[in-house]
């Protein structure tokens, strides 16, 4: 058994946003493909606190060199107030030809990796056309300060960023942070909602909300947004969208603002088209300039064990993270099976 920490995770990963980004956007090939399983994630939610919760994701991706395994991954926004990381997660990866784990590896960097190159990635094929000189980031976490990372190698257009946050001190904090993000966006911090979603033509949604609060309504005309937190919009206001999902099945439940419009109306054919589509050339988005364009990814697990993959191939080149010999029963053969892993 290998494993990986934090640090580990954060240094095999660090400066590769175009090497993610490409492996996202094969990983959704494959799924539009139909190479990989994508199980539904199970949600272990608690009767006394509707905030919280822990979300299991196990997934299959195939190809030449395929990967299965199970990302772990909880959410506890009180986590802030005490001066740590609202997300904290472990993905177990397993060997496919024995079935048996193989690594431990610190999930944190990947979630939020995978799904900041997930939003641009989208944001590049919605926004083709017409490339946004200016982003605007609802919600100033880890998740936003990722997107604006992949943001400025997807969409090299950006040239600017407006910032804003229910807590204004987070907004500040993020602000004096771009700089080592994104040299060069010109940073502004919006005072309200309104002036943060009329501000830029492409906005991302990050936030921590567990019910709609948004109708979209202050976006400007053609305006694309990256509904990454998937409860923020307003189930109408998805109606009156053009939607773009990466799985229907999967964004259609646990309440997000689709599930919600899907419940109210007894349909789902307001999603156009999912983002594998959109890389296969199966699919396209016509652009209305009196349309917003939403983009809702429920995130999948594969994207999750497909990054854990290249990440465990990549410690074991370089001979990163600490061995467990004896982990599992029959320990002294496995070099024999898998390889030296550190």
């Amino acid at each position: 058994m290998l494993i990986l920490g934090h640090d580990d995770v954060r240094a095999l990963l660090g400066g590769a946003e175009r090497e993610v980004l490409d492996l996202v956007r094969e990983t959704y090939r494959q799924h539009e493909e139909g190479r990989t399983a994508v199980p539904f994630s199970t949600f272990l939610r608690f009767p006394d606190s509707e905030r919280n919760r822990i979300i299991g994701l196990p997934a299959y991706v195939g190809g030449a060199e395929p990967t299965a395994g199970m990302k772990w991954i909880s959410s506890f926004p009180g986590n802030l107030a005490l001066g740590l990381e609202r997300a904290s997660a472990a993905i177990l990866v397993n060997s496919m030809r024995t079935g048996r784990p193989e690594a431990l590896v610190e999930g944190s960097v990947i979630s939020a990796k995978r799904t900041a190159a997930s939003a641009a990635l989208a944001a590049d094929l919605l926004t083709s056309t017409a490339p946004p000189r200016g982003v605007t980031l609802f919600g100033c976490g880890v998740i936003n300060r990722e997107i604006l990372r992949f943001l400025r190698v997807a969409v090299p257009s950006l040239t600017s960023a407006t910032l804003y946050d229910t807590d204004p001190a987070r907004a500040e904090d993020f602000a004096r942070r771009c700089p080592e993000v994104a040299p060069g966006i010109t940073v502004s911090v919006a005072t309200g909602a309104t002036e943060a979603l009329a501000a830029q033509p492409l906005v991302s949604l990050a936030t921590t909300a567990v019910h709609p609060h948004l109708d979209l309504t202050e976006c400007g005309p053609g305006s694309t947004v990256l509904h990454v937190s998937l409860r923020d919009v307003y189930p109408e206001a998805i109606l009156r969208a053009t939607n773009v999902v990466d799985d229907v099945d999967h964004v259609l439940r646990e309440r997000t603002s689709l599930h919600l419009a899907e419940q109210l109306t007894g349909r789902r054919d307001f999603i156009s088209a999912t983002i594998g589509q959109l890389i296969a050339g199966t699919a396209a988005v016509p652009r209305d300039p009196d349309r917003t364009v939403v983009f809702s990814p429920f995130g999948l697990g594969a994207l999750d064990i497909a990054l854990a993959d290249h990440v465990l191939r990549a410690a074991r080149r370089l001979g990163a993270g600490v061995g467990v010999p004896g982990f599992l029963p029959g320990d002294v053969t496995a070099a024999a099976v898998t390889g030296p892993v550190s």
